[in-house]
């Protein structure tokens, strides 16, 4: 294989890294793998709403495993209990179907309690509300729909408590309560899924700049990450999770857990960052580094694959694959970043050398030689990778550019600009001494 100067550092640790023996030599890190997924502790991250929305994804996602769904549904019940959704506890009901006991049934008579309460406490909301209007008091007619959005997002009619946490604004006196506004919107809106809200209220909120401290601009940051996310716009969506400060610890585990801004953050960054951004943004940035040290295995995923130890890197992915497809956020996007991130891989791979052995390649990516010319092919044609395959010999030859020939032709085309000009100034200058001008060149006889 030739290689370039610059790549030679590169070389012994490429080889090593494609070749079987030394990594039977290598010591295992231990990965986590879906089936190992402890469910209470993932539980015990989250708050509110997203840890039961969790838990029902899970038991949605987790396949034919029985154990794991009626776990997640078990989990679910109780939190809900501890609420006032009556619609959900139908839903879950519905979903355990008696499978775990009679203390996981619908108990009818909690619904209806539950729901007589609420007409109660929505009637004095509304009499409150009309009180504050008859009055004109601004602040309490705020207050007023802000209490109407808890208490129908705690019910789980969160478009109806979207639209009373918006109705806030016109009565919002001071930058802390746009701040407070927006951010009761974009939960409402998270949990509804309508992320194409979230980043106007994120630019509301961040223009009130007095009034954000360090936790509440790093809500805003997940929440925007989210948006982008959603919308597959993930290079901006990295960026928006690694400026997170670590001190939001747990305080927004009622969106997202410190743990979910190292990954999300650390797949999408790997999808979409070039090596000089990987490096100074994310490996560099020890603000990120305080959220990775949370999840060891990503951390050496991304270490794995800026070393270009690929092997490793693609291990990590796999292993962590079945948990990542279990997260509420994540689960749509696995599979595209996971794609671009074998494509980065795979051209990165490739960048430093002249030419490349196909079964070294195919051997150091846990792949067949015939499907890694197909990835290829596709990169190539694609113009991701400037490069030719020799099908028969099964080499990559780079297609680098001519720099010797490049730098002639470019010293040749300076010497005729500058002869072109010399000729000008030459004229100008005899026309001048001659006495000659455009204006007498032009006059009549």
């Amino acid at each position: 294989m030739d290689v370039d100067d610059s790549s030679a550092l590169m070389i012994d640790e490429i080889y090593a890294n494609g070749d079987d023996d030394n990594n039977n030599r290598t010591i295992r890190r231990p990965i986590i793998s879906g089936d190992q997924l402890d469910i209470e502790a993932y539980a015990s991250l989250y708050s509110g709403h997203t840890k039961i929305s969790r838990l029902i994804f899970i038991a949605d996602h987790c396949g034919d495993n029985l154990t794991m769904r009626l776990e997640a549904l078990r989990m679910a019940f109780d939190e809900i209990k501890k609420g006032e959704n009556t619609q959900l506890m139908r839903e879950v009901a519905n979903k355990i179907d008696g499978r775990l006991g009679s203390d996981y049934t619908l108990d009818e008579a909690w619904c209806d309690d539950i729901d007589r309460r609420a007409e109660q406490k929505k009637e004095k909301l509304e009499n409150e509300l009309n009180s504050s209007r008859t009055n004109l008091i601004k602040e309490s007619i705020r207050m007023g729909y802000h209490d109407f959005g808890d208490f129908y997002y705690a019910h789980g009619q969160l478009g109806e408590a979207y639209k009373s946490y918006v109705r806030t604004r016109d009565y919002c006196t001071t930058s802390k309560h746009i701040v407070n506004m927006c951010m009761s919107a974009i939960l409402a809106s998270i949990e509804m899924g309508q992320f194409s809200h979230i980043s106007s209220y994120v630019g509301k909120a961040e223009q009130a700049r007095e009034a954000l401290d360090t936790i509440t601009t790093s809500k805003l940051h997940c929440a925007a990450g989210l948006s982008n996310l959603k919308t597959k716009k993930y290079k901006q969506a990295a960026r928006k999770f690694i400026e997170t400060s670590p001190e939001l610890g747990s305080h927004y585990n009622e969106v997202i857990a410190s743990q979910d801004v190292a990954i999300y953050g650390a797949l999408c960054a790997l999808a979409s960052f070039d090596r000089t951004e990987l490096k100074s943004k994310v490996i560099d940035n020890s603000n990120f580094r305080d959220f990775l040290e949370l999840v060891p295995e990503v951390r050496e995923l991304i270490n794995d694959f800026y070393s270009s130890r690929y092997a490793s890197c693609l291990e990590y992915l796999g292993n962590l694959k079945s948990n990542l497809l279990l997260d509420i956020h994540l689960h749509y996007h696995v599979e595209t970043l996971y794609d671009q991130i074998r494509q980065r891989a795979l051209i990165q791979y490739t960048h430093p050398f002249v030419s490349v052995d196909l079964n070294m390649m195919a051997n150091a990516f846990k792949t067949t030689v015939a499907g890694l010319q197909k990835e290829l092919e596709a990169l190539i044609t694609d113009n991701q990778i400037q490069a030719r395959i020799d099908s028969h010999n099964k080499v990559l030859y780079a297609r680098h550019a001519d720099q010797r020939n490049a730098t002639f032709q470019r010293v040749l085309e300076t010497g005729r600009g500058f002869d072109r000009d010399v000729r000008s100034m030459l004229l100008r200058s005899s026309l001048i001494k001659h006495g000659c001008s455009m204006r007498s060149l032009t006059r009549k006889p």
